[in-house]
């Protein structure tokens, strides 16, 4: 069974449609990217009704206390952490990890 579609025209700057004129499924790649807007507003929601407010301020500190722990990784701590990363990725699109309960 195939779920209900409805079709849409959106208009987008150029770089944006340069992106999307290089995907197969350019329709794919959108839902993909919204799906993944949605979660992080749902988070973000969820955030704040337990009354944990995300500040641009509090994520630029965030940023840069992580840049600091990373900047004494060594390169072999930075490939192995970039290969797990990929490792994890092709797993759960090959459908083979178990995902986290939502």
């Amino acid at each position: 069974m195939t779920s209900a579609m409805r079709k849409l025209s959106i208009s987008v700057p150029p770089d944006v449609a340069e992106r999307l004129e290089r995907e197969t499924n350019a329709s794919a790649y959108i839902t993909q990217a919204v799906r993944d807007r949605m979660r992080l507003d749902a988070l973000d929601a969820e955030l704040a009704h337990q009354g944990i407010q995300i500040t641009d301020q509090g994520v630029a500190e965030a940023r840069a206390r992580r840049a600091a722990v990373e900047a004494d990784w060594s390169p072999e701590r930075r490939r192995a952490l970039r290969e797990r990363a990929r490792q994890t990725a092709l797993d759960a699109a090959a459908g083979t990890v178990d995902q986290p309960a939502a």
